[in-house]
């Protein structure tokens, strides 16, 4: 072996033992003793082949791209989301979880080697542009993404606030690709918003699940709460891509009382853990309705899975992603990063979420608002009391004509007219809260 090999093998074993010496600290058992003899003898293997192309290919090889790119191959056969994180990659994943990064708002994986949308984040311009869970990104700013990993093309969608990028987008059941082209902008700090849809009635919206999610949730109850006492909550999960799992544990504690909330299960017991949930703080003093679709994914998954199995809500809208799988991050010493899948989640009741997703208890598809104002043009010929010439006015005993305290926000209104999902939701989860009333009090029949 000639003085070049011998600095790859170094280099390449470098990069093994780093991870070995990793893998300990952070609670990973130690590979067999006869593996690592295999292993290094196939790292020679490596460094011989990588030796020959230095000095006979037809183009210059960069060691250090090279052992990275064979990384990468390595990762990318296991499973579509493990990786390579490069320091600057690893950087850019930790501010992410922290909070905010400049971008399009958009959570990607890899599926049988094509770049493919997990989720846009909501009310970013992903989101606002139309691009849907399961889109195939085939090229970014007209480079084809063929051959490149999640974090090759975050990185090409990524930049400076303000500019724009392109992508090329194929959907199940179009003939060709369409192009997208959005503006960059800071997505936010914070992953929770809410509104008052009446008094009484709250809609919650988790975009993702970062470090201070829980805490923003419960703040935006208690200001829910100081309006009017709640009758009943909304939680919209819908293309939330997921995020830490420590998050989507403390979410589901706030509305179970106890019971187990998520367990996973992976090759070595140290992976085993189960999550429960503890009768602190519990929000069990209402009706819940959460609201999923094909957008859900990970994180926003155990906590309808752990809610449904607990039957603590009604899951509305339609089946989620199906990502049941956890991935633990292991810092390199170089200020890199190991992203690798290392169990799966199951819900309480034992079922695994991978491929199948999260079945809601009402499916209800989504109409976009065109569809919705094709319908209601639809139905202009039909009749009402209020068209009839002469028809009776409406009158209420007891209160002027006109006042209601119930009646819906402005902001309500046009949310739920333009969003089937959202409507649907809301008539259940009003008819819980009706249900509720009448079961907490005791109704004495009438007498003649």
């Amino acid at each position: 072996m000639n003085s070049l090999s011998i600095k790859i093998w170094l280099a390449s074993a470098l990069v093994l033992m780093t991870v070995m010496v990793a893998l300990p600290i952070t609670g990973f058992a130690k590979a067999d003793p006869k593996q690592q003899e295999i292993t290094y003898r196939y790292l020679e293997t490596f460094a011989n082949v990588l030796s020959i192309l230095q000095e006979n290919y037809v183009e210059e090889i960069e060691a250090k791209e090279a052992i990275e790119g064979a990384i990468n191959g390595l990762l990318l056969s296991l499973d579509p989301h493990s990786a390579y994180l490069k320091p600057e990659n690893y950087r850019d994943f930790r501010n992410e979880t922290n909070g905010s990064f400049t971008g399009i708002g958009i959570r990607i994986t890899l599926e049988d080697g094509v770049i493919t949308v997990i989720a846009p984040i909501a009310d970013t311009p992903a989101d606002r542009a139309g691009i849907k869970a399961h889109d195939k990104v085939i090229k970014i700013d007209g480079e084809p993404t063929k051959g490149k990993t999640p974090f090759d093309a975050v990185k090409i969608m990524r930049g400076p606030q303000g500019t724009e990028v392109t992508l090329s987008i194929y959907r199940d059941g179009w003939e060709s690709s369409r192009d997208f082209t959005m503006r960059r902008s800071e997505i936010p700090l914070l992953s929770v918003k809410s509104l008052l849809l009446k008094p009484g009635f709250g809609y919650l919206r988790i975009s993702n699940f970062q470090r201070n999610t829980t805490n923003e949730l419960t703040a935006h109850i208690e200001e829910l709460q100081k309006t009017s006492t709640l009758r009943g909550l909304i939680l919209d999960l819908r293309n939330n891509p997921g995020g830490l799992l420590d998050q989507a544990v403390s979410v589901s504690d706030l509305f179970l009382e106890e019971g187990l909330i998520v367990y996973t299960r992976g090759r070595n017991k140290d992976q085993d853990l189960t999550f429960e949930a503890k009768a602190n703080n519990t929000l069990d003093r209402f009706p819940l309705v959460l609201l999923v679709n094909e957008g859900t994914a990970s994180a926003s998954e155990i906590v309808a899975g752990a809610v449904q199995d607990h039957r603590r809500g009604v899951i509305v809208g339609t089946n989620t992603f199906g990502k049941g799988s956890v991935q633990s991050i292991i810092p390199l010493n170089d200020g890199a990063g190991l992203k690798m899948t290392t169990a799966h989640y199951y819900t309480p009741s034992g079922r695994t979420i991978q491929v199948t997703g999260i079945t809601p208890d009402v499916t209800v598809k989504s109409q976009n608002a065109i569809l919705a104002k094709a319908d209601e043009s639809n139905n202009l010929n039909s009749t009402r009391e209020a068209d009839l010439e002469n028809h009776f006015s409406s009158q209420t005993e007891g209160s002027e004509a006109g006042a209601d305290d119930d009646a819906l926000s402005a902001e309500a209104s046009e949310r739920l007219s333009n969003d089937n999902q959202l409507q649907a939701a809301f008539d259940i989860l009003t008819s819980l809260a009706l249900y509720a009333a009448y079961d907490s009090e005791t109704v004495e029949p009438v007498s003649n």
